[in-house]
């Protein structure tokens, strides 16, 4: 059996980044609400332009960030969990950094420590999940028999 193709791999890394955002990131967002520093996971407040509840927002960006895991899967150092967590700290800062800009908000929060925190560890957690889930959605070669 050949190693899937484009396509493939681009879906199967979106579909590990779903799981990931509902497993891995929503617990890191779980034990940082109850270290007060988050309010509770799982969040359904409508986000602009369409109006969808947050949680499917973040699990349709961080699907697009895991297709790219997935194109470059066969390239990616291993162990695969590293090269996630690789793939969060990317994240946090475009997110701190880009996205901030685009909302009008100050860059990086205004670099105040806790949005730092909160960012790098919920996400550096979703791509350690994301490094983790993608190789087992991936198919195998059959065992000879």
């Amino acid at each position: 059996m050949t190693s899937p193709g484009l396509p493939a791999r681009a879906l199967l890394g979106f579909i590990a980044a779903v799981l990931s955002t509902l497993i891995f990131h929503q617990a890191m967002w779980a034990a940082l609400h109850v270290a007060h520093m988050m309010p509770p996971p799982f969040p359904m407040a409508p986000t602009a332009p369409l109006g969808v509840p947050k949680i499917i927002s973040l699990c349709f960006w961080g699907g697009l960030y895991g297709a790219v895991f997935g194109l470059a899967l066969p390239s990616l150092p291993r162990p695969l969990w590293l090269s996630g967590l690789g793939l969060g700290i990317i994240a946090a800062l475009v997110g701190l950094f880009v996205v901030t800009a685009i909302k009008g908000l100050p860059i990086g929060f205004g670099f105040a420590l806790i949005p730092w925190v909160d960012s790098l560890l919920i996400n550096g957690f979703w791509g350690i999940g994301v490094g983790l889930i993608t190789p087992l959605l991936m198919p195998r070669a059959p065992r000879p028999a």
